[in-house]
């Protein structure tokens, strides 16, 4: 409030103390609407909400938030819901009110053998990929392999680059992944060994620690099971644009409850990852629903599923026509100061776009900074909600301040609420409000995403 009563003394000071200067007055009022809308941002995103929120969405009660366990989710989703209601946004049109609802089947071994060369392969060193409810073949696949190359210097790089591609392929094969994987298998294991269906109608098998094979036989049967889930979708309609979308997302689910307790605690209870993506998305929505000026229709959305293959993003994403999506703010993990410390944040694909130079010319003369992702080694682009949309063209981009190279609380127990920055996530989520405002306001249209360069 000081900033508006020095100006009004200023203009006061000129009426009354000495002749009017035209262009001091002219320059006053042509800022002022600046310093204005810094006040609403600050009046309206406030730190008593923003920590309200998260403390709510992280704590232990919430149980990790895990998309798989309906029971445990529902009471976050439920929350969410409730926040979108108080806010006064609207449920998107086809839903079952704030909550987009959608079922996956999951398909898991309950038996599987393979022997290869007369040798019976350990459970732990298989991962089976198929959707047939029985398996039963000798030979007959084609035979793929991890190496291991002692001159690479990332090796667990190296073996995500070549297990990913070989996974996601259409072919029927045996991957014979080097011994020297053993700790990244077991991670790989733990992520695919169930599988939500996709229509897939090959058979691939990964073994580890063969890396010859003559002979051999795979022996399986599986089971199938539903799972319910939602998302949590509010829509603010558009003045004069309503045909024109832009999202503001982030992930509400999280790891769960983990099996090794460590000090006693085995809640991962996600505060960073993604409930402050999550709060930021509601604090967004209770923003643009107070200032009243969004041009085009903003779509609020907390995605379930993004941990374990961004299944909600994924149905989202056809619901809707995504030629008619303008931007998407996907926002993940800003809980802690970025490398730069803080009042900075970094997006994702940033060279993909002129997304992230729209929101820093719309952060012009503050002191918060955008800068393009700085870990592109770890594939962020590809690792949250957004990858989906952009996949479809649209200017899809992760906002965060994570520290993901050093970061020791990443899907940990630890990851608390007390470890969050609370006045950090506030002025990034005030930041994020500001640099959309030429975008929301119709006057910004971010370039569209290459599809053709996506993987």
């Amino acid at each position: 409030m000081w900033i508006t009563a020095f100006i009004f003394d200023r203009i006061f000071f000129f009426y009354n103390d000495r002749p009017m200067n035209l262009t001091k007055v002219i320059a006053i009022f042509v800022f002022f609407p600046y310093f204005l809308f810094a006040q609403k941002e600050n009046k309206i995103i406030k730190v008593k909400d923003v920590s309200r929120i998260i403390k709510t969405l992280s704590a232990d009660d919430m149980m990790g938030r895990p998309a798989m366990i309906p029971e445990k989710i529902a009471k976050a989703s439920a929350f969410i819901e409730k926040e979108f209601q108080k806010i006064g946004i609207k449920p998107m049109s086809g839903n079952n009110g704030f909550q987009q609802e959608f079922q996956k089947d999951q398909i898991s071994p309950t038996y599987l053998e393979v022997i290869i060369d007369g040798e019976k392969v350990e459970l732990e060193n298989l991962i089976l990929a198929s959707e047939k409810t029985e398996v039963s073949l000798q030979n007959g696949l084609t035979i793929k392999s991890i190496d291991f190359d002692k001159s690479v210097a990332n090796k667990d790089q190296y073996f995500f680059d070549k297990a990913f591609p070989l996974m996601q392929d259409t072919s029927s094969s045996m991957i014979l992944v080097a011994s020297e994987f053993k700790s990244n298998f077991k991670e790989f294991k733990g992520f695919f060994e169930k599988r939500f269906m996709n229509g897939r109608k090959s058979v691939k098998v990964f073994v580890l620690g063969k890396m010859k094979v003559s002979s051999y036989s795979l022996k399986a049967t599986q089971k199938i099971t539903s799972f319910k889930m939602n998302n949590v979708v509010g829509v603010l309609k558009g003045q004069t644009k309503p045909e024109e979308f832009v999202v503001f997302s982030g992930h509400y689910d999280h790891i769960g409850i983990q099996k090794l307790k460590i000090n006693g605690d085995s809640i991962a209870n996600g505060a960073d990852d993604d409930a402050s993506g999550t709060t930021a998305v509601i604090e967004l929505a209770r923003y643009f629903k107070k200032i009243k000026d969004n041009k085009r229709t903003l779509i609020f959305v907390a995605f379930t599923a993004e941990e374990i293959g961004g299944y909600g993003s994924q149905y989202f994403s056809k619901q809707l026509d995504a030629n008619k999506v303008i931007a998407m703010f996907n926002i993940e993990m800003i809980g802690k100061p970025s490398k730069w410390g803080t009042n900075n944040a970094f997006i994702t694909g940033f060279e993909r776009s002129d997304f992230g130079t729209i929101l820093q010319k719309n952060l012009s003369g503050t002191s918060f900074q955008i800068h393009p992702d700085p870990y592109p080694e770890q594939n962020l682009f590809y690792r949250s909600d957004n990858a989906t949309l952009a996949r479809l063209g649209v200017p899809a981009h992760s906002i965060s301040t994570d520290q993901i190279d050093s970061d020791k609380l990443y899907h940990s127990v630890d990851d608390e609420f007390e470890s969050m920055d609370i006045s950090n996530i506030t002025n990034t989520i005030r930041a994020i409000a500001l640099s959309s405002t030429s975008i929301v306001e119709g006057t910004d249209t971010p370039k569209r995403i290459d599809k053709a360069g996506m993987k």
